[in-house]
């Protein structure tokens, strides 16, 4: 019998690295991770991003290396990207069969296939955004009213257009973006009426107007004036989040998603507690620009910053988590 008085010691489960290996109650796979890919028509060679350091943007060409990449480290899916020449009110591009996005979307389709073909496993599932933002000359994510503000049921009609384009060019998830009302039902029926009942809808749901996705915006040179506020999330509703997640499984969406991930914890955990479906995640540009830069700084630990940043979201209930670190992490696990 003890004599300490202790009767419980936590600590010895922690011994060890072997202990902590054996009894880690979460753990990252590649295949949990989802890699965000930019690619920008016109482009000669690729662009650096200098709010994300060691992300750019990238050619065609470049594009096939960097899908060839992740499907060889084994993570799950990338999420695709375009940036074009030439922008317009209505966002024109976006739904251009030969438009950057649809190219990339082959692209990417051929480097997976090759991959695979070499090593005999599947590689990561191609994904497009589906959005107006990258596309529009006002950097909005839908198409304008003649106030100014964004016109939910007349941009419904772009995204369903869209979604379309995207599933020809060889898409096998669609992810609106937008937080339109209506927006996965809509774009539901036009993949069915079109033959693609087989391609998937990840759904933003829960996607907040946040500070936080600054650095993207040079990703995909927004021409961006004002904010998005009257049609993504105000970050002081939790409530709001898990209702946005409900009304999109209503509408059909295959997969749902909270964004940003890092200061949206307490939501992803709702919305994980309260679906049977596969939840996403998404730790966006500003957290990933925070860690690179303190860590270039010498403030914190980089390898042990993203990691533990990347597992708090899986604790939180994510399946699946898009990171602009998902090769270089699948690099660093077992």
């Amino acid at each position: 019998m003890s004599t300490s008085g202790i009767v419980y010691r936590p600590r010895r489960l922690r011994t060890t690295p072997r202990m902590r290996r054996l009894v880690a109650e979460h753990r990252l796979h590649a295949a949990d991770l989802v890699l965000p890919l930019f690619v920008k028509e016109g482009l000669t060679e690729p662009a650096p991003i200098s709010s994300m350091p060691g992300q750019v943007q990238h050619t065609e060409e470049s594009l096939a290396d960097a899908v060839a990449q992740a499907t060889r480290a084994g993570v799950g899916g990338i999420m695709l990207f375009g940036i074009p020449a030439v922008r317009d009110a209505r966002g024109s591009a976006g739904d251009d069969a030969d438009g950057i996005l649809q190219r990339g979307i082959r692209v990417a389709r051929q480097a997976v296939a090759a991959v695979e073909a070499e090593s005999g496993r599947p590689g990561p599932v191609v994904m497009a955004d589906t959005c107006l933002d990258e596309f529009t000359d006002h950097g909005h994510c839908g198409v304008l009213a003649a106030d100014g503000t964004v016109d939910n049921d007349a941009t419904l009609e772009r995204y369903a257009s869209m979604a379309v384009a995207q599933a020809k060019a060889g898409t096998e998830v669609v992810a609106p973006s937008g937080m339109m009302d209506g927006q996965v039902a809509v774009i539901r029926d036009a993949l069915d009426d079109a033959g693609f009942e087989h391609v998937g809808i990840l759904a933003y749901s829960a996607k907040y107007a946040s500070a936080f996705y600054g650095p993207f915006r040079e990703a995909v040179d927004s021409a961006l004036q004002g904010d998005r506020r009257t049609y993504q999330m105000d970050a002081a509703n939790a409530r709001e989040g898990l209702r946005e997640a409900d009304l999109d499984l209503a509408e059909g969406a295959d997969m749902v998603m909270v964004k940003p991930a890092g200061t949206s914890l307490d939501v992803l955990r709702g919305v994980a507690d309260r679906t049977d479906v596969p939840v996403a995640a998404y730790q966006v540009s500003g957290e990933y620009a925070m860690i690179e830069a303190a860590a270039a700084n010498g403030w914190i630990d980089r390898r042990g910053a993203i990691l533990e940043s990347v597992l708090a979201i899986k604790r939180a209930g994510a399946d699946l988590i898009l990171t602009y670190w998902a090769v270089e992490i699948a690099g660093w696990l077992d």
